[in-house]
């Protein structure tokens, strides 16, 4: 996927430092290049002799080295890679960048560059959420510095929260989508995905029990074709994929207006579980119990219908528009009529019935639904599919 490429490994001091072998075994795999660049720091935690030996190739880790400014000065080094990639990325580095310190190699490289940076930030989750840092954040995204992570996790400090390193296959995903070139380049496409929570009162929502991983997965593998993807997402079980742009919403009215206000696009992808109804009037405070066990009287609202209001558009409807039916018997049948109903070009049904295991599980049975007729694929992992699917999207758009 990543051969041919070049990539220049800035590794600032952080622990998560501890990570990055790893991350160069993973690129190296993919069939790039990484030349490792250390800051002082760094080498605390991990060492020259390690990086190398992984890697390949020669550590840079002075600014005012004559050997090296004589056989690749500073300006070439910072030039010569496809992709420039800060793992980890510490508070202090991220700081230089957004103010355009150049005190070490590092940060000079960082300076003189006119390659793509993707960093990944790693640090106390204080440290993360402090107002310079998210300042800071700010501008390096107002660059054009594309960001992946950080998790949210334990930490070596002991605490818990954001600013834990994202793990290498992450960061590798993440290099994948940026530089990528693939039949999708150029294609913007929206993909929904996960439930949506709609509010009983502060405390209670109707749901449903999709994790978002089939979504997910899609939006995945788009990326990796190439596509520009602005994945919606509803509160997931699983996070959202790296790569893309990402908008979380709650609601089904939310997400309806974060799908107009990605548009237009080339195609759509509606693979989230959103709920049909909502609380008409939701209350503004937690319902309380009644005496004598009276129960609450809720009434309900129907939910907008994103994906007939996409695929029925006059003006703007994305090309091609795919949409998702759960189905827990005759699937066939009521998906087919689901396509129909709603005017979208494909379908993708599966049974979703408890026996299936379907419903939040790792693996999925479809049926893809066409002018062509019922394609039925077998039972495979989410990402199987997802690949599947994405390569589908791609041969269609071509078309």
């Amino acid at each position: 996927m990543l051969s041919g490429k070049r990539i220049l490994l800035i590794i600032s001091g952080g622990i998560a430092a501890f990570k990055t072998p790893a991350l160069i075994r993973l690129l190296r795999a993919e069939g790039a290049a990484v030349t490792p660049v250390m800051t002082s720091a760094a080498g605390e935690f991990v060492t020259p002799l390690t990086l190398s030996a992984l890697a390949g190739e020669k550590v840079y880790q002075e600014l005012f080295d004559l050997t090296d400014e004589a056989e690749m000065g500073h300006i070439e080094l910072s030039r010569s890679a496809d992709l420039i990639v800060v793992a980890p990325a510490t508070a202090n580095l991220m700081a230089k960048m957004a103010q355009g310190l150049a005190d070490d190699l590092a940060s000079t490289l960082l300076l003189a560059t006119d390659t793509p940076v993707l960093i990944a930030p790693a640090m106390n989750v204080r440290m993360w959420d402090h107002p310079a840092t998210q300042r800071n954040l700010a501008t390096l995204k107002g660059d054009g510095v594309r960001v992946v992570g950080p998790d949210e996790g334990d930490m070596a400090c002991g605490e818990y929260g954001p600013g834990r390193m994202s793990e290498p296959a992450a960061i590798v995903e993440a290099v994948r989508a940026e530089l990528s070139s693939g039949p999708l380049s150029g294609r913007r496409i929206v993909v929904t995905s996960g439930p949506t929570h709609e509010p009983i009162d502060p405390v209670r929502y109707i749901a449903n029990r999709s994790s978002g991983a089939q979504g997910t997965a899609i939006a995945r593998a788009l990326a990796a074709l190439g596509a520009e993807v602005v994945f919606v997402t509803g509160p997931a079980d699983v996070p959202p994929p790296e790569g893309v742009e990402v908008v979380q919403v709650q609601t089904a009215r939310q997400m309806l207006e974060a799908v107009e206000a990605a548009l237009p696009a080339d195609a759509a992808v509606f693979a989230a579980a959103v709920a049909d109804w909502r609380v008409s009037s939701e209350s503004g405070s937690k319902i309380k119990k009644q005496p004598g066990g009276v129960l609450p009287v809720m009434e309900f609202a129907e939910n907008p219908d994103i994906l007939a209001g996409v695929s029925q558009m006059k003006e703007g409807r994305p090309g091609l528009v795919v949409g998702f039916a759960a189905e827990t018997d005759d699937v066939l049948a009521h998906a087919t009529a689901k396509r129909a109903r709603k005017g979208c070009d494909w379908i993708v049904a599966n049974d979703v019935s408890p026996a299936t295991g379907i419903m939040g599980g790792t693996e999925n049975a479809v049926v893809l639904i066409s002018d062509a007729g019922a394609e039925e694929w077998p039972r495979m992992g989410k990402d199987e599919v997802a690949r599947r699917l994405a390569t589908k999207i791609s041969g269609a758009l071509a078309g």
